[in-house]
């Protein structure tokens, strides 16, 4: 139950945002179905894995992890609906299709929400134990980039159905878009090696400073571009428009994603 408590505090504490963001309102209506039920399809696998990872509780096998997967799912489907209706987007009259567009959308991130509220909203003398044994053990190199890909995609959908992210794309010029791409990686890699966050990584003295940049730091910066070209694409947000402009869009939101990414493997 203690769980169950801070999986719907995570919920809110994470997905709030999105759901008094208007444009998660309309998207909930106007974007393509099938766009909206592979966004949907994505989110189980991924909620699984975090399932495995970071659950309720301590799982120890993969029925354990589908029912915490299916668990969070529920919580973000109840507390999406709860909270829409609370904000009076959810009435008698509204068309169906309008209904579960709108509810199913928020329940993306509030279910991710879910399963972050147990590493993030603290944790018993037990599960403090069991968390200190995972990081001495340290964690796969697959792993890793999951984790980033995960917090990429959780910062992105604050971000991408957003209209500035085009309008931004729009003001850049390609000097821009380069600065920001160096700016991303530098923050990405100063986030896990360099300003000694709670959770961030160190490199032995016999290991060279490269090999985290060119291991870890760069695929997550592609895992975080990779992303944020599938975000923008679920919403609808390179349609009709120029290749210039979609690649732009692209390295705008890769910002969010890289800091995303690289503050998933701290919190994760």
């Amino acid at each position: 139950m203690i769980g169950l408590a801070r999986g719907l505090g995570g919920a809110l504490l994470f997905a709030l945002p999105m759901q008094m963001t208007m444009e998660m309102w309309e998207l909930g209506f106007t974007m393509d179905r099938w766009r909206l039920l592979l966004l949907l399809l994505a989110t189980l696998p991924l909620l699984f894995g975090l399932a495995r990872r970071i659950g309720f509780e301590e799982t120890f096998s993969w029925r354990e992890g589908i029912r915490d997967a299916v668990i969070a799912y529920g919580i973000g489907i109840v507390s999406s609906a709860v909270l829409l209706s609370l904000f009076g987007l959810i009435t008698s009259d509204i068309a169906r299709e309008d209904l579960v567009g709108k509810i199913a959308l928020q329940a993306v991130p509030a279910s991710i929400g879910a399963l972050l509220g147990r590493s993030q909203l603290g944790s018993g003398p037990d599960e403090e134990d069991e968390d200190e044994q995972q990081e001495t053990e340290g964690t796969g190199y697959g792993t890793e980039l999951f984790m980033m890909a995960v917090g990429a995609l959780f910062l992105n959908l604050n971000t991408a159905p957003t209209e500035e992210m085009i309008l931004i794309s729009y003001l850049m010029t390609p000097w821009h878009a380069l600065v920001t791409i160096l700016l991303s990686i530098a923050v990405m890699h100063g986030f896990v090696y360099a300003v000694s966050f709670k959770g961030g990584h160190e490199l032995s003295q016999d290991v060279p400073s490269w090999h985290a940049l060119i291991r870890f730091t760069l695929p997550g910066y592609v895992i975080a571009l990779l992303i944020s070209l599938y975000c923008l694409w679920t919403f609808g947000r390179l349609d009709d428009v120029g290749a210039m402009t979609n690649l732009m869009a692209v390295v705008v939101l890769g910002l969010p994603g890289a800091i995303g990414a690289a503050a998933a493997r701290l919190i994760l």
